[in-house]
């Protein structure tokens, strides 16, 4: 357990949007006071905590490469570390992007004691919490550290669901949950009354951990704020963070501990399958290239281990031509039904919830912890309706109504942080599952806990037709909001309304419509990328083919380097049957097998330089996510026209 009061005897970084005043912080000693007026950098994401060649390591490695891909180029490797810091300050949004724990990890065993930030977001915030690292939005705290107070520990547990605050006090996940299995402790009952629910809401109770002894679930009810274990029907996790977690599980159980239920846990070899052929010669030089593939070595030595299913990689002719399929894409194609509750070490795997399941991403001690316990604490979220009505013009997809929604100012001002997305309306239910899949994938680049649609037959005659599963009792598995049920915002959306529209460089809520971006000026674009969990689907083979045929009709040829990465290779073969794969490749398109890839910077399409432009498919732009150079976030539509545009544009310039 943490002492009552706590003092921070290292030094206070700010990290300031003056990179002279962040500089003199780092290297020359300069300790600034508190000023509530200085520019802290906002929108920190995870990515820049711990760029991707950062989480090939996951010991105390990691603690000498702490933020050192932040914006600017700043922040040197072991300068955090060797800086006497305990507390870290900055503006608006901490940890947004990926629900890496390597990224908490590496500031706490740096020597940070205490994040400080305007917003904290909800995976980062937790995946703190699990590790002991302590958290706070309240800037009234900075003077009082400054000048050396005891901080009572009761500052950092206010406004903390009751379970989240025993997590803190006892100093972390494993301690917490070693004094919940002894009974030393209990999480409070769930008192909330018979109530109208929304559609995760009705999930959390029917799922709701009602007697811990016998395993009885259900509750009658729960509502925004209620602390709880639920269970877990899929578990999964995947070679970037499975072996932190596999260590993490040896530490707090011990080396023979086991899985529990092993056929419900799944993994991954999807993340890093294409990073040889990316990877900088400075990072081969330091020996990154042995060490991001031991994550694959370590993780297929421990699902052997437990037994656990490794959907892993794909040989042709003797040659690896790539992974199965990304792990998001394989959760709906194989193992999420309608009603379930699924975890994933990925922030994406809210994907899952077009299925019409509660899917959300954890970090690696809650894996590592639900491996044995086989359940997930979950402080209820409040949800946002967004209704979907009318129909989409030619030309515009889910993604560009995604990108519409992510530019609201409700979501840009962080409002949207641990949020449920509930999209429904006759505007939803008119889309493919695979646009349907796009809404609810990007739910997270809102700062969002998930995103859920309500499943529908299309959702039971695909799962079905998929995998044989019992329609009957698909049917009786779907969960349905309450009329009535209570949503802290709502969304009316006339699709027909919405048209293309473009992210541009530094966050996907900084969407314009492309009308706009056109008549500020051509945007030349290098590299345009077709492909990840967003924009590998069926259906976007249906868009890329769609434009390719177009352009070659007018006699377009390529301008940019262009590549179209599939999903899974069920989708590569959907593609083969369509006729696409030799369309695209006729077109001078580089096909990819699935992979995570460019997406994390970890396969062909990332940049190189600076001064390079991508147009991409991918959910995410954030600062070094695919490259050093400007990500531009389209529809599979924008991209491939952009490529024979050789600029930023839709298929209307053809």
């Amino acid at each position: 357990m943490l002492p009552n009061t706590l003092q921070f005897q290292g030094r206070v970084l700010y990290l300031t949007e003056d990179g002279d005043q962040l500089k003199a912080q780092l290297y020359g000693h300069e300790v600034l006071p508190f000023d509530p007026a200085r520019q802290l950098i906002d929108n920190i994401s995870t990515d820049e905590l711990t760029p991707g060649w950062v989480c090939y390591y996951y010991d105390e490695t990691l603690g000498r490469y702490c933020l050192v891909g932040l914006r600017g180029g700043h922040v040197k490797q072991d300068a955090i570390q060797g800086g006497g810091f305990s507390v870290i300050v900055s503006g608006v949004s901490k940890g947004c992007g990926s629900s890496r724990e390597t990224a908490p990890f590496s500031e706490k065993v740096a020597g940070i004691r205490l994040v400080i930030a305007k917003n904290i977001e909800k995976i980062y915030g937790q995946n703190c919490q699990n590790i002991g690292l302590l958290t706070s939005t309240d800037f009234s705290l900075l003077p009082r550290i400054e000048r050396g107070e005891a901080i009572p520990l009761e500052e950092f547990t206010k406004g903390l669901d009751p379970i989240a605050a025993e997590i803190v006090r006892h100093g972390g996940l494993f301690a917490y949950n070693q004094a919940r299995l002894r009974g030393a402790t209990a999480p409070p009952a769930v008192t909330t009354k018979p109530r109208p629910m929304t559609l995760c809401e009705k999930i959390i109770s029917q799922r709701a951990i009602a007697d811990a002894k016998t395993g009885r679930l259900g509750i009658p009810a729960v509502q925004p704020g209620d602390a709880l274990f639920v269970r877990t029907d899929v578990r999964f996790s995947h070679e970037y963070v499975t072996p932190m977690a596999e260590a993490l599980f040896r530490q707090g159980l011990g080396a023979d501990a086991k899985i529990t239920d092993p056929q419900s846990v799944f993994a991954f070899r999807d993340h890093l399958t294409f990073l040889d052929r990316i990877m900088p010669e400075a990072h081969v030089k330091m020996g990154l290239k042995e060490q991001a593939a031991s994550l694959a070595t370590v993780q297929e030595t421990f699902t052997k281990k437990q037994g656990v299913k490794l959907y892993g990689e794909v040989h042709r002719n003797g040659q690896l031509v790539g992974s199965e399929g990304i792990c998001h894409n394989i959760v709906i194609e194989d193992l999420a039904e309608p009603g379930q509750l699924v975890i994933g070490t990925d922030s994406h795997t809210c994907m899952a919830g077009a299925l019409g399941c509660f899917a959300f991403g954890v970090g690696s001690t809650d894996m590592a912890n639900s491996w044995f316990t086989k359940d997930v604490r979950v402080k209820v979220p409040e949800s946002v309706r967004v209704n979907l009505r009318g129909q989409l013009r030619p030309g515009v997809c889910a993604k560009d109504v995604m990108l519409h929604l992510l530019s609201d100012a409700f979501f840009k001002t962080g409002a949207g942080i641990g949020k449920v997305l509930e999209f429904g309306g006759p505007g939803t239910l008119a889309l493919s599952l695979d646009e349907r899949a796009t809404l609810t994938n990007m739910a997270v680049e809102a700062g969002g806990f998930t995103g859920i649609i309500e499943a529908d037959e299309v959702v039971v005659e695909y799962i079905a037709s998929q995998r044989g599963a019992d329609r009957q009792r698909l049917r009786a598995q779907i969960v349905r909001a309450d009329p009535g049920a209570s949503y802290g915002k709502t969304f009316d959306i006339d699709l027909a309304m919405v048209e293309p529209t473009v992210a541009t460089p530094g966050d996907p809520r900084n969407g314009v419509p492309l009308r706009t971006l056109r008549a500020q000026g051509k945007v030349a674009v290098q590299i345009a990328y077709g492909g990840s969990c967003t924009g590998g689907k069926k259906a976007d083979m249906d868009m890329y083919a769609e434009v390719v045929r177009k352009a070659q009709e007018r006699g377009h040829s390529l301008r940019a380097k262009t590549y179209i990465q599939f999903g899974s290779q069920r989708i590569r073969d959907y593609a083969e049957r369509m006729g696409y794969v030799a369309l695209f490749e006729g077109a001078g398109i580089e096909l990819i097998d699935p992979s995570c890839g460019a997406c994390i910077k970890a396969g062909p399409g990332v940049s190189f330089t600076p001064d390079e432009v991508t147009v991409s498919a991918i959910n995410r732009n954030f600062p070094g996510r695919s490259g050093p150079g400007q990500v531009y976030l389209a529809s599979p539509y924008v991209v491939v026209a952009s490529a024979f545009l050789g600029h930023v544009g839709g298929p209307d310039e053809l």
